[in-house]
């Protein structure tokens, strides 16, 4: 039976090989600390943190996540340890809370490698506090025991090394935040929060699958964008603003209460209700299909997730279809990770007696104990495929269903396509998947408008089939894969409120920019040489500096005559090859400032390439969303840090969907200039 700890109690502990769980509304750093009797921390090499996981004993998790299972062997830490501390911390520097106080309290459990809970605490009464010291694994004649701490401490993860006695506890923190925020480049970016109205005890039913359900109201921190970020009425006239889409003071992850305003300053409540419904629950669902007959699965329905519209319904159902995935693979490597820690236990105790180590008995119990582990292995494995069965079955339902935004480029979709008249709340850059479920894809959607810039990695990298490309061949692909982003941007926004630069100092992309160039989408010809580089980048700064102004003025209509307020998109290829520092730094800025105005980066870029600036360029890389022209397992999830094969939306071969496509934009966008 669990104990449900309260601050200060304690529990016995039943083993020394447990696992710790930490379940949280928003991203958090977890991390553990090797402490003396009295809980000094004797140098950095005693704290297990995403930048350092492994300590004798001890693995906590690689990145900040929802969703955390830390591993500790009690009998594996050093003798001199009598404390093993586990922290969480919210990490710095994103748009995510930055206290405990305006998030869902944290909850963490100690369980067996059974999986059956031990003790469980709440960690409640956080405020300002953005580090806690959660639980606290003590030695006490000889036995080990669990007490709920829950110490928080309002200046973050330095304050509470220091208390600890850590001579490099402000080095330490800031090596930690760093090791995390050069992990956000590789996070699959969580849906926004959903309304309070959204949530299925609500009255609405959840969607049908593998257990799973529309994204939860406390969604994870999304460094893609914010809650409600999706398109909203038209009118402000400011690039990259919508009417009745004003920026939340807290930031993603901040309590709401339905049917209350955003305080105008930073702490008061938020109101993530639908912009104009903030009172109505939503609809329901469509009528589902009819029930299943008795010991088969539930036949699945495109669009029966909650929504306020097809799209929306359509939206959650893919995400639920992504977190329902990878919560049943964390379950069977889970489950593996058992079978596996189970048979060397036993095989230890096997080998321990001398005379079983040689013999007919010995050989005996060592094929009993991998029969078991077969045994368990083959259990957890069908469970997983009739979970990946019923997900393939979902999917099948749903990928026809989904509209052109969210549709691959195979899709017949397309083939009807029209210019939109309002844009989409998502779009689709690609697909993702896991090595356990091979089998099924999971749409990758962004929250539009985008509120983070891409990087397309052209750096040489081995393909999962075994294949390398050379540096030439990547830098085509990864040109290729940009021109084919761009298409959707372009394809998926009414006449007039997209436009593409493309900076192209070398000429180096002629041939993969020639859809985009041919048919007459982008706003000039791409810019070569130092001084086209220039010209565009002094623009577009210009441009993201004049829309500051007028919005920190108060004053949206007072932008320049003639000044382009359609979102903008700039594609830089072959960086940093004709760059000086003046332009590096331009771009940096246009990644950091130009998404709140409606100014946008994607770069096709070699990390190592532009090396010799130094570590000028480490802020902007971890800015961009990373992606890559080839199938590569590079995206982690905000919930249980799974490492996502991504497959990027290349267009078929042979197929002339692009050229279709960028035909009808140019000609929209002509009958919307005359």
């Amino acid at each position: 039976m669990t104990a449900e700890l309260t601050r200060g109690q304690n529990h016995p502990l039943p083993g020394a090989r447990l696992e710790i769980r930490v379940s949280a509304g928003t991203p958090v750093v977890a991390g553990a600390t090797l402490g003396d009797e009295d809980g000094t921390i004797h140098g950095v090499e005693q704290v297990a943190h995403p930048g350092a996981p492994t300590l004798p004993g001890l693995e906590v998790s690689r990145q900040a996540a929802a969703d955390h299972r830390l591993a500790v062997d009690l009998d594996a830490v050093p003798d001199a340890v009598h404390r093993v501390s586990v922290l969480l911390a919210l990490p710095t520097g994103g748009r995510g809370p930055a206290r405990f106080g305006a998030v869902a309290a944290p909850f963490v459990a100690v369980t067996g490698l059974d999986g059956d809970e031990v003790a469980s605490y709440t960690i409640t009464g956080l405020e300002a506090e953005s580090a806690v010291v959660a639980l606290e694994l003590y030695r006490r004649q000889g036995a080990w025991k669990v007490r709920a701490v829950g110490q928080g401490y309002a200046g973050g993860l330095a304050e509470l090394f220091a208390d600890q006695q850590l001579a490099q506890a402000h080095q330490l923190a800031g090596s930690i935040h760093e090791a995390v925020a050069s992990g956000l480049a590789r996070s699959v970016p969580a849906p926004p929060a959903a309304a309070p109205a959204h949530r299925p005890d609500q009255g609405t039913a959840p969607r049908t699958g593998t257990g799973g359900s529309a994204p939860p109201a406390s969604s994870p921190y999304d460094p893609q964008g914010a809650p409600g970020s999706g398109p909203g009425p038209q009118g402000s006239g400011v690039p990259g603003q919508h009417g009745a889409q004003q920026p939340y003071p807290g930031g993603p992850g901040e309590s709401a209460t339905a049917g209350q305003p955003a305080a105008p300053g930073g702490d008061g409540p938020i109101d993530y209700s639908h912009p104009r419904r903030q009172t109505a629950a939503p609809p329901p669902p469509p009528p589902a299909a009819p029930p299943a007959e008795p010991g088969r699965p539930a036949r699945p329905v495109a669009g029966d997730a909650t929504g306020w519209s097809m799209e929306e319904r359509l939206y959650n159902q893919v995400w639920g279809m992504f977190e329902d995935l990878a919560r049943t693979t964390a379950a069977y490597r889970s489950a593996v990770d058992f079978a596996d820690s189970r048979m060397e236990k036993e095989l230890d105790q096997v080998l321990s007696d001398p005379r079983n180590r040689i013999g007919g008995q010995g050989d005996a119990a060592r094929e009993a104990a991998r029969a078991r582990h077969g045994e368990l292995v083959s259990q957890a494995r069908e469970v997983l495929d009739r979970d990946v069965t019923q997900l393939l079955a979902e999917a099948e339902v749903v990928e026809p269903a989904l509209p052109a935004a969210f549709a691959r480029w195979d899709n017949p979709v397309w083939h009807a396509y029209r210019v939109p008249m309002e844009i989409p709340m998502a779009l689709r850059l690609g697909d993702l998947h896991l090595p356990e479920a091979d089998r099924i894809r999971i749409p990758m959607l962004i929250r539009l408008p985008l509120e983070r810039g891409l990087w397309i990695d052209s750096g040489r990298s081995a393909s999962l089939d075994g294949s390398f490309a050379d540096s030439h061949e990547m830098r085509r692909l990864g040109l290729e894969t940009a021109v084919a982003h761009a298409a959707r941007l372009l394809a998926v926004y009414p006449p007039g409120e997209f436009t593409v630069h493309v900076i192209d100092p070398a000429g180096s992309g002629a041939q993969a920019l020639a859809p985009l160039v041919h048919s007459g989408v982008l706003a000039a010809p791409p810019a070569q040489g130092a001084a086209g580089v220039t010209e565009v980048l002094s623009r577009l700064t210009e441009r993201v500096d004049l829309v500051q102004m007028a919005l920190r003025g108060g004053a949206p209509d007072a932008l320049p005559p003639g000044l382009d307020t359609s979102h903008q998109l700039l594609i830089v290829n072959d960086f940093p090859h004709g760059f000086d520092d003046r332009a590096v730094n331009q771009l940096r800025y246009l990644a950091d400032e130009g998404p709140a105005v409606g100014v946008h980066l994607m770069m096709v870029a070699d990390r190592e390439e532009s090396s010799g600036f130094g570590p000028l360029l480490d802020p902007l890389w971890r800015s961009l969303l990373r992606l890559t022209p080839v199938a590569e397992d590079h995206l982690a999830d905000p919930w249980v840090g799974h490492a996502w094969t991504y497959e990027p939306p290349l267009v078929p071969p042979g197929s002339q969907v692009l050229q279709q496509v960028l035909a009808q934009v140019a000609a929209a966008r002509r009958s919307w200039d005359r």
